[in-house]
């Protein structure tokens, strides 16, 4: 029998990209059977939430200076502001007779496999317990009253905060993709993480990861594992637990841990039936539930990395608010092959990917960096095109220098932040090779750069391989800045899920599995589609 180790290695291993052959996936796909984007509960408390107002809003730069937002009261609106910027529609848009919505946070072929889920115990207008949030509609469905368990005069979370829980429905994904899909769960979930960070930021609030738990407790607190609630409707897998807080801190408020509501829960009143997501059973894909168990996590120590001490962010002209960039984000379908970028507005990408302490999107995140940048300049003024690879933790240097190919050059490039790791591995014209790599798409190569993300791979998952999950967390939150910020420098941004993983790397010189690609990603000037039309700009529209 295969250890939990040896199937991720494995799981990851049969679902690359080859040049001969791709990953194994659906022959076509079956319109009939695709999945509802949108889970609800038959039978649950529905509770409408207030939509964002027209007020003064913060301005994104903003979101990057710790204080200069002001707390905000924990109260049923900033809930709601919390989730619309973070989970909820940004748009609907149509085609002929067909119409589908947009989100704030990114999804890899907008399918939307993660579900949130809000706990909160004292917060006015909002009952005590467990509630689904249904962005479609802008509503909370309660799943759990704690109240029937006798606590509702007994606390049993911190004053001053709620809990955001994720779990993945892995079949929206498995639809069109196959066996890779539950690498794409893993980076909506990042997504997701990033895009909870940054609406938190808007309201002087502030988000950590609760890296302790385990995935049975997230579990049970979310209900996802009550097989009596779903019966025939495909499951959710437990992701990720996080507290919000609306007091700033460096380290999980503590003597918090997941007994207390776990008890809670099970003692709790449950309502509500999930809906089915597909007329038709799923195809299955065993190798997904496989790899799912494998990457289970037990319940362990909490960890607390400290960022390190960087100067303050490079400045950026961007004078739109947080919100208007958070909902005009939009993955770009196709680039002009023309237009370029400053070398400061590629240095401010570059910066925010770095960790900083007390600000978004990294605070929540209580580890190293893991995830690295190469990347493939096409069109930034004053840089040499060619391929780069810039550190994110400057202490794995010689690590990679072992690693990577002996013929790179390794030239520092002067002109950059003192306090960036980056070095120009060779100098060539990389549009042909990127576009390649990245399964022959041209929006790789008609971008002003693009990237691959390369993890530090298999020591990490030696002794734990669930941070299998949390490598792809890692990269699908450099995805949502990278969106974030290409808006602010008023260009755009695209995810690129299919590339040729061994094939990269191939090109970098690595012949073992010590690193692994986790996510590509292009910026550019987008071409407009005049097809689609926004139905909604900013602000959320409901469907009855």
């Amino acid at each position: 029998m295969k250890s939990p180790l040896e199937i991720v290695l494995d799981y990851h291993q049969r679902t690359k990209h080859h040049f001969q052959h791709y990953a194994a996936g659906p022959d076509g796909l079956d319109w009939k059977n695709q999945p509802d984007p949108f889970r609800t509960f038959a039978g649950s408390t529905k509770l409408e939430l207030p939509l964002l107002g027209a007020g003064t809003q913060p301005l994104y730069t903003e979101l990057y200076h710790p204080g200069a937002i002001p707390v905000q009261a924990l109260t049923l609106p900033n809930i709601a502001a919390l989730l619309e910027l973070s989970f909820g529609l940004s748009a609907w848009k149509q085609y002929d007779s067909t119409g589908w919505a947009l989100r704030c946070n990114p999804s890899s072929g907008n399918l939307h496999p993660t579900e949130a889920y809000l706990v909160v115990q004292g917060c006015g207008g909002i009952p005590d317990g467990v509630h689904h949030y249904v962005s479609r509609d802008h509503v909370l469905e309660q799943r759990c009253d704690f109240a029937q368990a006798g606590h509702e005069k007994t606390r049993i979370m911190p004053p001053d905060s709620f809990l955001i829980g994720l779990s993945s429905a892995h079949w929206r994904e498995a639809w069109k993709y196959g066996e890779r899909a539950f690498r794409y769960c893993q980076h909506d979930v990042g997504h997701a993480i990033a895009a909870l960070s940054y609406a938190a930021a808007m309201l002087g609030w502030q988000v950590h990861f609760l890296d302790a738990w385990g995935d049975a407790d997230i579990g049970a607190i979310l209900g996802v594992e009550r097989e009596v609630d779903f019966e025939a409707a495909e499951r959710e897998h437990p992701d990720i637990m996080m507290q919000v807080t609306t007091t700033r801190t460096d380290a999980v408020i503590a003597g918090f841990d997941a007994s207390a509501l776990v008890t809670a829960t099970q003692g709790g009143h449950w309502q509500g039936q999930a809906n089915v997501l597909s007329p038709q059973p799923p195809h299955p894909w065993p190798v997904i539930d496989e790899v799912a168990d494998a990457c289970y996590k037990p319940h362990t120590r909490q960890t607390n990395w400290p960022a390190p001490n960087l100067p303050a962010p490079i400045s950026s002209a961007c004078q739109l608010s947080a919100v208007e960039i958070i909902k005009q984000r939009r993955s770009a379908q196709e680039f002009d092959g023309s237009t370029s970028i400053s070398a400061k507005a590629f240095y401010r990408m570059l910066d925010m990917t770095l960790p900083r302490a007390s600000m978004a999107p990294w605070d929540v995140v209580v580890w190293e960096p893991r995830i690295h940048l190469v990347l493939f300049v096409h069109r930034v003024d004053g840089l040499a095109p060619g391929l780069y690879l810039f550190m994110r933790n400057e202490h794995v240097e010689a690590k990679l220098r072992s690693e990577l190919s002996a013929e790179f050059e390794w030239l520092p490039i002067p002109e950059c932040p003192a306090h960036f790791s980056l070095f120009r591995l060779l100098r060539a014209d990389a549009q042909n090779v990127s576009r390649a790599l990245s399964c022959h798409q041209d929006i790789a190569a008609d971008g002003v750069f693009s990237l691959g993300m390369l993890a530090e791979y298999k020591n990490n998952l030696t002794s734990s391989p669930w941070v299998y999950r949390q490598l792809f967390w890692e990269a699908g939150m450099l995805g949502q800045v990278l969106y974030l910020e290409a808006e602010a420098a008023n260009v755009c941004g695209t995810g690129i899920g299919c590339y040729f993983d061994d094939e990269v790397h191939d090109l970098l010189g690595i012949k073992t599995q010590t690193c692994q690609s986790m996510y590509h990603f292009t910026v550019g000037r987008a071409i407009t589609d005049t097809r689609l039309q926004t139905l909604t700009a900013y602000g959320h529209l409901r469907r009855s």
